[in-house]
């Protein structure tokens, strides 16, 4: 086993120094778990135990692999054991959690939870979810994603006048015309969510950073810490989701005028992610929602949010001066890009984010690419986030911690599973993939059971503020 990510490249940021954890089995997923927990400082003693399945297994059982190539082709194996990596990133959150709630969990089928509630399917080189496709360009493949209602409105500032009848067609048209480079830049001028098809690089990126220190928490940490979750779509939601199994209190807070985009979706993936949470929605083009929204984040633990930082400095509110001024505050920034410029303001959704990070998947013969599962750096990085948010906490908060989409799903691209891979072959019950004398059945994704509605907006808004002693 090998990790082409150097050690040097990954700005460490002691979260849980002085903490030990034990790690029992033998596989990619226990490795990664162990990488994870050590780059935040902590000492990781590996036992040996079970084996693992090999990553090929774990890949056509978790239900992304059905998510993967052409649809009357064969379903295909992912470039990095994705699967493994997944449980792996699960078992540092239960380690560092280090009570119940999340050992029912599977997180490698939390890959294809959105899909299996969408009904969605392989479809090359469109997305799962539709709204995002590989092109040819003159000199490479790049992805566009218009998943907005504006985004097609754009089309004619960032390729020029014409047809838009069939938008698809006229941005294939004009793309193939013009360089990688040159449509990725006037693009994301433009706030669009485009991408090159990127190689992936022999270093791999950290897959956290620290970007600003404040004060830990004076005293002993509360039993269980207060989540503001400001995020929406998936990755940010499936952080604090795992926050709550973990034992958090969650309260989702959102605009009036603009709420979770998931909201107008099937409700069943909205109830899965957010079961169990309050919801707090505010004005916030008011003087006095504004204040609300600076109270009740100055009241929290943890704060997630997924907006680009200028969206939040439009409303008076400063990351890097919050963690300053709240002692032990935890603020976990999940962004297509991060924080830094220049990727700061570029927008991103889970498919784009993925081909920016090299993670797609070669068609066998031809070389044509193709998306790999479904938007899959946002339950990546919804998994990575956790760990990050729950470790920060732990050890007193303080950290404005910043995570971006692109950057988690290069650092998982960049851990090498086995070098024996597995084999792909039709089977009666539809495609079976066999590698060392195993085989596994390519299953179709699932979702757990909702057993709980999420909260209607807004439904806690007065309870909370009376709560926290705001002003209502």
């Amino acid at each position: 086993m090998s990790e082409r990510a150097s050690l040097n490249s990954f700005s460490a940021s002691e979260l849980l120094r002085g903490r030990s954890f034990t790690i029992s089995g033998s596989g990619v997923g226990a490795d990664y778990a162990a990488c994870l927990l050590r780059r935040l400082a902590a000492r990781v003693v590996c036992e040996a135990g079970d084996p693992e399945p090999h990553p090929d297994l774990q890949w056509a059982d978790c239900g992304a692999m059905a998510l993967t190539g052409w649809p009357e082709a064969s379903p295909l194996l992912a470039p990095v054991p994705l699967a493994a990596c997944a449980r792996g990133a699960l078992l540092a959150l239960r380690c560092v959690a280090g009570g119940s709630g999340l050992e029912s969990l599977d997180a490698a089928a939390l890959l294809g939870e959105r899909a299996a509630i969408l009904g969605l399917s392989r479809q090359g080189s469109t997305s799962a979810g539709g709204s995002c496709r590989l092109l040819p360009t003159a000199d490479g493949w790049f992805a566009v994603n218009l998943a907005r209602p504006d985004d097609v409105r754009l089309l004619p500032a960032w390729l020029g006048e014409g047809e838009l009848t069939q938008p698809w067609r006229f941005v294939a048209e004009r793309a193939v015309q013009r360089s990688s480079a040159e449509l990725v830049e006037r693009g994301r001028l433009l706030g669009l969510a485009v991408a090159a098809l990127e190689r992936p690089s022999r270093l791999s990126p950290p897959w956290l950073r620290v970007m600003h220190r404040g004060k830990p928490r004076p005293g002993s940490r509360a039993e269980t810490p207060l989540v503001i979750d400001l995020s929406s779509l998936w990755a940010g939601p499936l952080c604090t989701h795992l926050l709550a199994r973990a034992g958090a209190r969650v309260i989702k807070l959102e605009s009036l005028e603009r709420p979770d985009g998931t909201r107008s979706g099937p409700r069943e993936f909205f109830d899965l992610m957010h079961a169990g949470h309050r919801s707090v929605a505010l004005d916030f083009s008011s003087d006095q929602g504004r204040q609300q929204l600076r109270r009740l984040l100055r009241a929290a633990d943890i704060v997630v949010e997924s907006a680009r930082p200028r969206a939040l400095r439009q409303l008076g509110i400063e990351a890097e001066k919050l963690v300053e001024e709240v002692p032990g505050l935890t603020w976990v920034g999940i962004s297509g890009y991060g924080r830094s410029e220049p990727g700061a303001n570029w927008v991103a959704f889970g498919d784009d984010a993925s081909v920016a990070a090299g993670l797609t998947v070669a068609t066998p013969n031809a070389g044509a690419p193709v998306f790999c599962g479904d938007a899959i750096a946002d339950p990546l990085t919804g998994l990575h986030a956790a760990v990050a948010a729950l470790a920060s906490w732990s050890a007193g908060g303080g950290y404005l911690l910043d995570l971006s989409l692109r950057d988690v799903a290069a650092h998982v691209l960049g851990f090498d599973g086995p070098s024996l891979r597995a084999k792909v072959r039709s089977h009666a019950s539809g495609w079976e993939v066999s590698v060392d004398g195993k085989a596994q059945l390519v299953q179709p994704a699932r979702a757990r059971t909702v057993s709980e509605r999420g909260p209607e907006l807004g439904a806690d808004t007065e309870a909370v503020l009376r709560e926290l002693a705001l002003p209502c």
